[in-house]
């Protein structure tokens, strides 16, 4: 009989493509594995995992919201829904190994699988831990992370470096530039910017490419523009068709590994996810976090990467003003292009999937053993 487990997590790419990378990893390593994702209701997992061919059931669950404090006075009350409705899961799924990954859904999931005598394992995907995981630290068996210093946040002796799980078809770069150019139609003789803002795109890195246009053309730099579906209909009718001959608006981009490959500069927010694949990459990099984010987490995974040489950072409340310059001075500073390629890509992890995949079927073995 297969192993049972369940992934909890979600809400931005940083947390869903990390889940999906160990569930494939744990079909590869063990096939008649079951698997059962748990989501938050209206929140991209929702769709994203089903359509990665996985099944998921949604909590009501939201988290705090720091703008708004009268929004989150249904908290508690959805909260309290949430680990009933996990509770029923768990007993109806039985599975021997529940592993969160962070965002809504994973802590009412997790503890509640802990207090049912369930072992648990989390995933922490960022330099500054989560108040989740954090909160989870005590309940689980094993934290695997993706920087060093850890111990700050967690009990040392359950923390596992392992990197974070990659989407290994994104990150597959290698002999692939020709038919990156190819298909997006790009010039074979020009440098090329790669801007990606995340699966939901970035506000403040599209006002910048905005504004920057005409400094990109001058320089006769050409641009892959990954934009999110959100902001694409309004930058597309603000461009025109006045850069045709040069910039690659998208709203998504499906083949990241051809992205990845035509980009001489890669410009991006700095989610632990995308560091991730970059560092896998291996191309010269400026990273500007977002500063919406908890404990502005993203700065400090940027500055891990800055403090090894391994990437530029620009702060998001400065790159209206010195991110195109930025780039520019990059894509004209071959020695510093070269530092940066060679450094980032000693911090690659290619096989973290894989390696927290065996950690979650090492659990499931105990628990079935010790039965």
């Amino acid at each position: 009989m297969g192993r049972r487990i369940i992934i909890s997590g979600g809400g931005t790419g940083g947390h869903i493509f990390p889940a999906i990378a160990i569930a494939n990893a744990l079909k590869r390593l063990a096939p008649d594995t079951e698997l059962l994702f748990v989501g938050a209701n209206g929140r991209m997992e929702m769709d994203k995992v089903p359509a990665a061919g996985y099944a998921i059931v949604g909590l009501d669950i939201q988290g705090i919201n720091r703008k708004s404090w009268w929004k989150n006075l249904t908290l508690p009350f959805k909260l309290y829904k949430s680990i009933t409705k996990a509770k029923q899961i768990v007993r109806d799924f039985k599975p021997d190994v529940a592993v969160g990954v962070g965002g809504y859904a994973s802590g009412p999931l997790l503890h509640t699988a802990a207090q049912l005598g369930v072992p648990c394992l989390i995933q922490e995907q960022n330099s500054y831990a989560g108040i989740t995981n954090k909160r989870l630290a005590n309940q689980v068996a094993k934290i695997c992370v993706a920087f060093d210093g850890m111990e700050r946040f967690f009990p040392k002796g359950k923390i596992l470096f392992t990197g974070n799980p990659i989407r290994r078809e994104s990150v597959n770069v290698r002999n692939k530039r020709f038919e990156a150019i190819e298909l997006l139609s790009l010039s074979p003789n020009k440098k090329t910017i790669l801007l990606t803002g995340g699966s939901l795109g970035a506000r403040t890195l599209n006002a910048c490419m905005l504004i920057g246009l005409d400094k990109l053309a001058a320089a006769d730099i050409q641009l892959v523009w990954q934009c999110g579906e959100y902001y694409y209909d309004e930058l597309k009718q603000a461009i025109g068709n006045r850069y045709d001959d040069r910039v690659r608006l998208k709203a998504f981009l499906h083949r990241m590994d051809l992205a990845y490959a035509a980009a001489d500069v890669i410009i991006a927010r700095a989610g632990a996810g995308t560091i991730a694949e970059l560092c896998a990459v291996g191309k010269p990099v400026i990273l500007v976090p977002s500063p919406n984010v908890a404990e502005d987490h993203q700065t400090k995974n940027a500055q891990a990467l800055v403090d090894k040489e391994a990437a530029l950072m620009v702060r998001d409340v400065e790159a209206p003003d010195k991110l195109i310059g930025t780039a520019l001075d990059l894509l004209n500073n071959r020695a510093i292009c070269d530092t940066l390629k060679t450094n980032i890509k000693q911090l690659a992890v290619l096989d973290a999937d894989e390696v927290i995949a065996r950690e979650v079927l090492k659990l499931a073995e105990q628990k079935r053993v010790s039965k």
